[in-house]
């Protein structure tokens, strides 16, 4: 693997995330997700941006570090089984958390995640002594998890709500 493609996904080794707070999969049914899912790796194939994968006994599941959702909808539509709510339905209930190992909560500028945040929910407030620091507007975040990839220290989290 040469310095360029540097496996993004292995941050999580060093971080204390719970990945059961991140949603499933858009759309998703999850009560019965574990039940009605067969594994068949439909979704995980209709992904434009490749972050449906694999994951705890092969059920497939969003990763942020990734990419970000664009709310195609195609796994949805790939998926043979009853698993997912109409696209007239929310994706999900998942927003955006910045936590305390942000850069800019270290005083260091950093607007990585506002600078990929499409819907612009994350903004930066200007603060005496210190540098500008992130806040996201819940009402206007998707929880598309675009901010996730980009941030260079793993301080942001899609967490279902």
């Amino acid at each position: 693997m040469s310095h360029a493609q540097v496996n993004l996904s292995r941050r999580q080794l060093l971080t204390r995330r719970k990945v059961t707070d991140r949603p499933v999969l858009p759309w998703v049914k999850e009560a019965q997700f574990t039940d009605l899912c067969t594994q068949c790796g439909e979704c995980v194939k209709q992904c434009p941006t490749q972050i449906i994968r694999p994951s705890d006994g092969g059920f497939p599941r969003v990763d942020f570090q990734l990419g970000e959702c664009t709310f195609c909808y195609q796994c949805a539509q790939a998926c043979p089984e009853p698993l997912f709510l109409p696209k007239t339905q929310p994706a999900w209930q998942a927003k955006a958390v910045i936590e305390d190992s942000c850069l800019a909560k270290q005083k260091v500028d950093c607007r990585s995640c506002g600078d990929s945040c499409e819907p612009f929910a994350i903004s930066f407030k200007l603060a005496v002594g210190t540098v500008a620091q992130p806040q996201i507007d819940m009402n206007s975040c998707t929880g598309c998890g675009a901010c996730v990839s980009v941030c260079p220290t793993s301080a942001i989290t899609i967490t279902a709500t």
